[in-house]
């Protein structure tokens, strides 16, 4: 399924490692640092996954946040990634909005209808305001929504909207979109990036230069853009103007600081310097865990590390000797070594909560029922040889991002030597790295580079539509007629059962041919602070306006 600009939708998945470099690289060896791996249920984890941190005991006059990386800009349209997206969610709002619990609910649209399958109506909230002063009509929606259609905008979340024919005013507070053809996801992505609704004022004045460090941003959140310095930090202040009071800020200014370092971000929390921070380094989630600096917690996440299967034609191309190399993968040495013990081995492409929509009595059997491989070396070399395999190369692409990179570039390339193949490791530059996910030249010649994947909506479509045939994400040009007709078909079913369905139909066959190895989950992690708490730990917050729940500690 390509976009209208597809080189931008789906390059990112990985970035968030780029910047956490080390200094020096770690080794795969299984008994590293951090607890063992246990599912959060347990009574025993070495984790744990929390819904909300303590309430908050009053305002702040501000805190300070690190983020890893600085944004290149906070124009919604160009923004995928952690950096712009968890700043943006504070200041910008869609019409629909994304939950920590993972739900949806109404937001700027304070309702929505269906009335035909091709038929989407918004009745636009009401009262609401910019941060200019000026009120929310529909003209702004349909300004902000044509934006991802428009080829000159080159928006990232074109893909969305590949079945949009048209987006029109149909009353003063009243928003139409038409569709080609029923489209079960469109009004889900309505709650993330391209729902994102900004002044059309705003827009037309600001032309290019929207969202760079000179013009910001001009939206409806709780939080309204004060101030960039480049290279530096980028600062929020509370908008008083704001219309939803469950979420007005408790803070009078959140100051977003850039820290690149990994362990210039863990010194900063210990010593206070910064109050918190999402996406903690795995290899310091011991040190967090144990300081009096504050406190880390872990989250709902969508988040599925895998590698991706690049290269179909060489010895990775018969599916046999894709499910021998997981086999051969020591996932939950993995975890333990590389992950701080904090995941689990992924048993499919997609977490378990992204099935939360399908009706009770169907659910546990969907999960149930897909193709497992037990970590088995010696049955994995077995088939191996079945296959073929006797000693060929395959090239696994990797970067010195972090130590939770290196170790599983390791592992993976232990098994493949264990099933008789031979393993060349290429390390690229983190720039390099990322060309792989937006350039098909860069792939040439790597059979295999990894992903951290999370999705943006709670359906598994969103990686089961990633690996159709034609798609931008599908990196290895896997194609497979009955997964696609599968992903078609759900894409199609607004029917709760039929969608599940057809999902677990694509997800059979994607499990049964591997297109990429699942290797494990990951949790969202958070630290707070000493001073400060309120914050829902969940991946939503790349959406979710989780800055304006920050406010004093008892």
């Amino acid at each position: 399924m390509p976009s209208a600009r597809p080189s931008s939708r789906r390059p990112r998945r990985l970035r968030h490692t780029a910047a956490a470099a080390l200094a020096a690289a770690a080794v795969f060896v299984t008994s590293a640092c951090g607890g063992p791996a246990h599912r959060p249920d347990d009574t025993d984890s070495g984790y744990r996954l929390t819904d909300r941190t303590p309430a908050a005991s009053g305002d702040l006059d501000s805190f300070t946040w690190s983020v890893y990386a600085e944004p290149t800009t906070i124009d919604y349209a160009h923004s995928f990634d952690f950096p712009p997206n968890q700043i943006l969610a504070n200041v910008c709002e869609s019409l629909l909005r994304w939950n920590p619990d993972l739900t949806t609910s109404p937001n700027l649209a304070a309702s929505y209808s269906n009335p035909t399958p091709t038929t989407w109506v918004y009745q636009i909230r009401p009262g609401v305001r910019f941060h200019d002063g000026t009120e929310l009509t529909a003209d702004d929606v349909v300004a902000s929504l044509r934006r991802n259609l428009d080829p000159a905008t080159a928006s990232v979340w074109a893909y969305p909207f590949r079945n949009v024919q048209a987006v029109e005013r149909t009353g003063p507070l009243e928003v139409t979109v038409t569709l080609a053809k029923p489209d079960s996801t469109f009004n889900k992505y309505l709650a993330a990036g391209p729902g994102t609704v900004e002044s059309a004022a705003t827009l037309a004045k600001a032309g290019k230069d929207y969202g760079n460090p000179q013009t910001g941003v001009n939206c409806t959140g709780p939080f309204s853009f004060e101030s960039w310095t480049s290279g530096q930090s980028l600062s929020l202040k509370r908008f008083d103007g704001y219309w939803n009071a469950d979420l007005k800020a408790k803070s009078g200014r959140a100051k977003f600081v850039f820290l690149a370092d990994p362990t210039t971000r863990v010194n900063a929390f210990r010593s206070g310097e910064v109050d918190g921070g999402w996406m903690v380094p795995p290899n310091a989630y011991k040190q967090l865990g144990a300081t009096e600096a504050g406190t880390l917690y872990f989250g709902r996440s969508t988040t599925v590390v895998d590698e991706v299967v690049s290269n179909l034609k060489g010895p990775l191309g018969d599916a046999r000797v894709r499910q021998a190399l997981l086999m051969a993968i020591d996932r939950k040495g993995i975890v333990k070594a590389g992950a701080g013990g904090v995941g689990e081995v992924a048993h499919s492409l997609t977490t378990d909560n992204l099935w939360n929509d399908a009706p009770a009595a169907t659910r546990e059997g969907i999960l149930k029922d897909v193709p497992t491989y037990p970590y088995d070396p010696a049955k994995a070399k077995a088939l191996a040889a079945e296959a073929g395999v006797n000693g060929q190369k395959i090239v696994i692409a990797t970067s010195p991002l972090d130590s939770q990179t290196t170790i599983i570039t390791q592992a993976v390339a232990q098994a493949a030597t264990a099933i008789g193949l031979k393993p060349q490791i290429d390390s690229l530059s983190a720039e390099k790295y990322t060309t792989l996910f937006t350039d098909p030249a860069a792939r040439e010649g790597i059979d295999l580079f990894l992903t951290f994947w999370y999705t943006s909506i709670t359906d598994p479509l969103d990686v089961y539509g990633s690996l159709q045939t034609g798609s931008f994400s599908n990196y290895g040009n896997w194609s497979d007629p009955a997964f696609d007709a599968a992903v078609d078909k759900a894409v199609a079913a607004h029917d709760p059962a039929e969608h599940a369905a057809a999902n677990a139909e694509a997800q059979r066959t994607a499990l049964r041919e591997l297109p990429w190895l699942p290797l494990y989950t990951q949790p969202v992690s958070v630290f707070m602070g000493k001073r400060i708490t309120g914050v829902q730990p969940s991946i939503a917050y790349l959406y979710y306006p989780w800055a304006a729940e920050i406010g004093a500690k008892r």
